[in-house]
């Protein structure tokens, strides 16, 4: 059963690494990750001089899971652990326990989907500006049957350019991750939208996505687990691989047309 844990300073690390405790969790804040541990996951903590570790809860006859914060302050660390390892001694449950599902990491640095979405911004409102300029062009001659080509069949060439590149691009990445990647099961946590999965060296990530499922299939590459998809349905993913291309290669057609129209249209 999860006990309230004391007060606790702020231990503060190499690189920025930042421990504080809340009520019943721990928070360890990383570069590029951030874990949670509560306290049901907690084993012991263990302070050797500048460096504290924390030790998570193993099953019998397995190895626990340490995590450990370097450069810190040496009495601190020790009032730290002493506090904390006093609380803990405190449980009454069973202590058969894998902490690992009770030490939940987030993944804080850059991964696929946020470039990926930036590029497709990029692409989009760069399309949007050329169209512009051709209705632009066309507005400055009183081509006014061109203005309105311009932006009707713009619009439908923007539409396909944006839907068609974010089509490709996800299929492309799924394709890649389904042959040199990890897939895993992501299950739902007690908080709305949670999803944790295995990562493969024995620690559970988390994430937020929108769909209410029981479970999620997620890949990520062998050497950056923090960086998951998850990966889409069948038919939604057939979807992106045919109309993907298609879209992008109609939008490039109809983008061309009307320039050439708009520069060649009689006045």
């Amino acid at each position: 059963m999860s006990k309230p844990l004391p007060s606790f300073p702020v231990l503060r690390g190499r690189d920025g690494t930042v421990l504080t405790a809340e009520e019943d969790f721990l928070v360890l804040d990383l570069p590029r990750e951030q874990i949670t541990f509560t306290a049901d996951g907690l084993g012991r903590l263990r302070a050797e001089g500048r460096t504290l570790l924390i030790e998570l809860r193993a099953r019998r006859g397995t190895t626990p899971i340490v995590h450990r914060i370097d450069d810190v302050d040496a009495a601190d660390a020790a009032r730290f652990a002493d506090k904390l390892n006093t609380a803990l001694a405190k449980r009454v449950d069973d202590d058969d326990v894998d902490g690992a599902h009770f030490a939940l990491i987030r993944h804080l640095g850059p991964t696929w989907r946020r470039g990926f979405h930036r590029r497709l911004l990029r692409v989009s409102l760069g399309h949007l500006l050329a169209l512009t300029v051709l209705t632009v062009v066309a507005a400055a001659g009183a081509r006014w049957s061109v203005v309105a080509m311009d932006v009707v069949v713009g619009g439908f060439a923007w539409l396909c350019l944006t839907l068609g590149w974010y089509g490709t691009g996800r299929s492309r990445r799924e394709r890649w991750l389904r042959r040199r990647g990890v897939l895993a099961t992501a299950f739902r946590t007690t908080s709305r939208n949670g999803y944790m999965y295995p990562d493969g060296t024995g620690s559970y990530r988390c994430f937020l996505h929108g769909q209410d499922e029981a479970t999620l299939t997620v890949a990520f590459p062998a050497d950056d687990p923090g960086d998951a998809l998850v990966l889409s349905k069948p038919l939604t993913d057939l979807a992106n691989t045919v109309a993907g291309p298609f879209l992008v290669f109609c939008s490039v057609v109809c983008t061309a047309a009307l320039a050439t129209v708009t520069a060649g249209f009689p006045s």
